[in-house]
């Protein structure tokens, strides 16, 4: 994504944000009359000065000269290892309003604090970051060659460039804790979810004035999230055991079930005590490590409820390739969606509708308390579910369906050509138009066999009945996508465990529960009521009170409220194109500012 740095003023500083087509990144610098802020999505007020002894003149001055060089070179870079520099505008206007004062070095050397940031940074694979890309080397190149140099004029360049090359890493690596490293929006146009805000110059005037120490520092960037906190610890949980070299395949065969005996028994022993719990030996003497017994049954159970798979401790295909995953894919899962919880704000809403796409579920939360649970049948793979959020603003019971032309056209064109009664018998009324002034036709009248899906001229609309295709109720929050949330007459999909059936909408699994929570403020409309609307044969609209924020995300690996990291099938094939643009080098939320190049170039969709 496109990211710039401003120095000018306001005006200049609204026009340019009004003319990006995204300002998710922008790390904004206004100087006017003494005035500069730095803040995601934002301007921060007046910042404090250092409260250390000011530098001599002299090595400000040369401070002052080093940063004029980084902001007017078209190729600017660190002396010490030739990393590019991403944020030279935003490092002249810190340090001019600061009077060119250090915050990481003195005259004399290094400060402490510039060791701690560079331990931090060693750290940041451990968020699933790579320290590479916060010039980690070339601070300790610079650190070092300190240590031995004795002449005065190189000992000034080089506290010079080590004050560059520190702020340069903070500022990286407190945006990609803060906001994520790549741009969601340059994977999918969908994302319009609003990132979380901090003022990166006053967390940096913190440490300055010795108000916090970097560690701490950092940790105000990070999602404060156990949950986040959790996939942290499964990292370096999955990251050990394929250092210790993972676990070995189950061979292929037949299904395991309880009473087997054999090798691939053992194999499957031997694998969930890897990742989930040794399995105890059953007190039957006559029992070995080959035998499925029901401790393993168990054992199996939980691990087929961690992934996503029908709990039936029975290992069938679908539980033997889960079991199957290599230890290093598992660590990238969790290394991608580390990323993904980077992208969402700290507050989704005090009451919200949350979906997770991959897990083919739905959670209503109330002040951070999951009140309402549900299976959802979601997007197929060939027409994805998109990920945003937006807000409940109204139900509609006993719904018409008014058909998506795309749908008319590549669904229920092809079965009314091969079956014209299929018209009137799933209650189905064709217009001659999409206009208002729309008039009714008569289906047997349509000679549907010489339409195509660019000839279609008609509009379909689906009555209100059990047949209706949105169910009994839908739940409205419009947006470009044309996608909701509704019931459904096709209740047989929701026993499976890979739910991707849809035209994008989510179906759900109990629509009146979630209605009947959504209208428990409104008076009137008691659970009684809602079943007899859902009923009839017309509409009945209902507008909430207050609008309820929905969230359509993408997640393939999480932690649940007791701390149990789960896994499931990237069904949409997004992992990679996340996990790519990780590993682009130099691909950052700074991008390159001088160039004003796109961060990330990847159409995949999240």
């Amino acid at each position: 994504m496109l990211v710039r740095i401003f120095n000018s003023t306001f005006a200049s500083l609204n026009r340019e944000v009004n003319s990006m087509h995204t300002a998710r990144y922008i790390i904004a610098v206004g100087i006017v009359g003494g005035f500069l802020g730095l803040a995601p999505l934002g301007i921060g007020g007046l910042h404090a000065q250092p409260s250390d002894e000011a530098a001599p003149s002299n090595f400000r001055d040369a401070l002052r000269a080093r940063t004029e060089v980084l902001q007017h070179s078209s190729a600017a870079q660190l002396d010490a290892a030739e990393d590019p520099i991403h944020t030279a505008a935003t490092l002249t206007a810190y340090y001019a309003n600061h009077d060119f004062v250090p915050v990481w070095v003195t005259e004399r050397g290094p400060r402490m604090r510039v060791h701690s940031l560079r331990n931090a940074l060693r750290r940041a694979d451990r968020e699933g970051l790579s320290p590479a890309d916060y010039h980690v080397e070339a601070l300790q190149s610079t650190l070092a060659e300190l240590r031995t140099e004795e002449d005065a004029d190189r000992r000034q360049a080089l506290l010079v460039d080590l004050e560059i090359q520190a702020t340069e890493a903070f500022l990286l690596y407190g945006m990609h804790l803060l906001t994520g490293r790549v741009d969601p929006e340059e994977l999918a146009p969908s994302w319009n979810i609003q990132p979380r805000r901090a003022d990166l110059v006053a967390v940096l005037d913190a440490i300055a004035t010795k108000q916090q120490r970097v560690h701490s520092a950092l940790d105000t960037l990070r999602p404060d999230d156990p949950g986040y906190s959790t996939l942290v610890e499964a990292l370096r949980t999955y990251r050990g055991y394929a250092e210790e070299g993972g676990w070995t395949p189950i061979d292929a065969g037949p299904s395991l079930k309880q009473e087997d005996q054999g090798e691939r028994v053992a194999q499957l022993r031997s694998r969930l005590a890897i990742t989930d719990a040794p399995v105890p030996d059953t007190t039957n003497p006559d029992t070995t490590d080959a035998y499925f017994d029901d401790h393993l049954h168990e054992a199996v159970v939980v691990f087929q409820e961690r992934h996503g798979l029908t709990p039936d401790g029975v290992v069938g295909p679908a539980t033997l390739r889960a079991l199957n995953v290599s230890a290093e894919a598992r660590a990238e899962q969790v290394r991608v969606n580390l990323e993904r919880w980077r992208w969402l704000p700290t507050d989704l809403g005090a009451r919200h509708v949350r979906v997770n796409i991959a897990a083919f579920e739905l959670e209503v939360v109330e002040d951070d308390e999951p009140v309402l649970n549900m299976r959802v049948v979601v997007g197929r793979p060939y027409r994805q579910t998109p990920v945003f959020s937006d807000a409940i603003s109204y139900l509609v019971l006993s719904p018409y369906w008014h058909v998506p032309n795309s749908i008319a056209t590549r669904d229920k064109l092809p079965e009314f050509q091969r079956d014209p009664s299929l018209v009137t018998r799933q209650g189905f009324q064709v217009f001659d138009s999409w206009s208002a002034q729309a008039q009714p036709l008569d289906p047997l009248a349509i000679n549907w066999g010489e339409l195509s899906e660019r000839t279609f001229p008609y509009r379909l609309r689906q009555n209100p009945s059990p047949a209706n295709a949105l169910g009994r109720v839908k739940f409205m929050f419009p947006n470009p996508h044309n996608v909701y949330l509704h019931d459904t007459p096709t209740r047989s999909t929701f026993a499976q465990a890979e739910r991707g059936f849809s035209s994008g909408c989510i179906r759900l699994e109990h629509p009146l529960e979630l209605a009947e929570y959504l209208l428990s403020d409104v008076p009137g409309w008691d659970r009684a009521r809602i079943d007899r609307n859902a009923q009839r044969t017309e509409e009945a609209t209902v507008v909430l009170p207050e609008r309820v924020p929905v969230h359509l995300l993408y997640s393939t690996a999480w932690a649940d409220a007791d701390g149990v990291v789960h896994f499931r099938n990237d069904v949409y094939d997004r992992d990679k194109a996340v996990g790519h643009a990780l590993d682009n080098e130099g691909a950052s939320s700074w991008s390159s500012v001088s160039r004003s190049e796109p961060r990330v170039r990847n159409q995949n969709r999240l």
